[in-house]
């Protein structure tokens, strides 16, 4: 998977969880600041990547940011 393929299911995800406009999915969002996510709704993303792509994630990885998260999803997918 390219990490634009991830990126594309990263914000799919977030869009659908969060209520957010897809534009407002950069890279560069903080997850809890600028998509106004909390605890559990990272938990849940996390959860339907996991589910989606196949692979295990550690709910308390440290992913503050989009491209956090699409890092740590393309490390697994690699791994896997």
């Amino acid at each position: 998977m390219t990490e634009q393929e991830i990126f594309e299911k990263v914000q799919g995800i977030v869009v659908e969880q969060l209520d957010v406009d897809a534009a407002d999915v950069k890279m560069d969002a903080d997850i809890k600041e600028d998509l106004e996510a909390d605890s559990l709704d990272v938990f849940e993303i996390m959860n339907e990547l996991e589910d989606e792509l196949d692979i295990k994630l550690e709910a308390d990885e440290n992913v503050k940011t989009i491209k956090d998260v699409v890092d740590y999803v393309k490390k697994e997918v690699a791994a896997k």
